[in-house]
């Protein structure tokens, strides 16, 4: 079975992630590539070590009008780029849209593919979730279906590795100098995840989000994700535990752990892992969650969501372990 597949925004982080991934993948086959300014190039001239059989498949200028016969596009550009152009594509064509512009807008799933599947596999328009909150929300959804906590009482206090920010990056921040030996909080009480964590907390409580906070914190690292989530509750560390693990007895990528959870047992992979440890006389729960930030936080979550809707077996393509060390 062969699928044909595309991917625009090549050349940033999530969309060479997302080429990585398609190379091996049993069923996809990438028959297009996209992007502006490395249009023209071919794709051994910017990922050299890109397998033989697609050494020399050219990028193309992104054009939506000019899509070849394709099956499903993955779309990987700068949030507030794509809604216009994404528009405009054909509705036979499947989209998974890694950026953020798609999030919570009508017509399109959410696609928080270890929590929601079923509600994933019949539809040809997904949104990806960030990154942030595919760390968060894992955590946090056994928690709230379980009613074992509040859910308008959450402290998300988060770390990212620096391709969490795209290839741009937006500002002259995200460079050597200024992150190397460096820690710093941003885009506080507004950051563009806030929405989509709270919509979500809401959906699964079934209560309101209405005292989220969020803070996003960028460390000297190159990937991976680390949320810690102070709640409030009454639960016990192994009543945590036991709903996590009776949640997600049967989710392929997701790791209940004893431990706290560490960025580089996800390097690489699709992985998850979530852990929690809770002080009921504090009325304290105390939620973890690692991902990689171009794994499960972009490009290998994007694979699962377009294995659920292909009709494909969900491990298609990403059953590969980490990265050790």
């Amino acid at each position: 079975m062969s699928i044909r597949v595309g991917i625009v925004g090549i050349s940033g982080f999530g969309g060479g992630e997302a080429l990585r991934l398609i190379a091996s993948h049993p069923s996809f086959e990438l028959v297009y590539a996209a992007g502006e300014g490395s249009a023209g190039s071919r794709l051994m001239d910017r990922f050299p070590g890109v397998p033989d059989k697609l050494a020399d498949l050219v990028i193309a200028k992104w054009d939506p009008a000019a899509l070849p016969k394709l099956d499903v596009l993955f779309a990987s550009l700068p949030t507030g780029t794509s809604a216009e152009a994404l528009a405009r594509v054909p509705e036979q064509v499947k989209i998974v849209d890694i950026g953020g512009d798609h999030r919570y807008v009508e017509g399109w799933g959410y696609g928080l593919a270890d929590v929601w599947p079923d509600q994933i596999k019949d539809r040809s328009r997904i949104a990806n979730p960030g990154c942030f909150p595919a760390a968060t929300l894992n955590a946090l959804a056994p928690l709230l279906t379980h009613k074992l906590i509040e859910s308008g009482n959450i402290i998300i206090d988060a770390k990212t590795g620096i391709s969490g920010a795209g290839r741009g990056g937006g500002d002259s921040k995200f460079g050597y100098a200024e992150s190397n030996e460096n820690l710093q909080p941003y885009g506080l009480l507004k950051h563009v995840h806030m929405p989509e964590i709270a919509k979500t907390i809401e959906q699964l409580s079934g209560g309101s989000a209405a005292g989220l906070v969020f803070t996003p914190h960028l460390v000297p690292m190159t990937r991976g994700v680390l949320a810690t989530i102070y709640c409030r509750g009454t639960a016990t560390t192994e009543q945590c535990m036991d709903a996590a693990r009776s949640f997600y007895a049967d989710r392929p990528f997701v790791r209940v752990t004893d431990r706290p959870p560490q960025t580089k047992w996800a390097t690489g992979s699709n992985l998850s892992f979530v852990s929690y440890v809770a002080d009921p006389e504090r009325n304290l729960v105390i939620a973890m969650g690692v991902v990689d930030n171009l794994g499960k936080g972009a490009a290998g979550h994007a694979v699962q969501n377009a294995n659920l809707i292909c009709g494909l077996a969900e491990t298609a393509g990403l059953d590969g372990a980490p990265i050790w060390p």
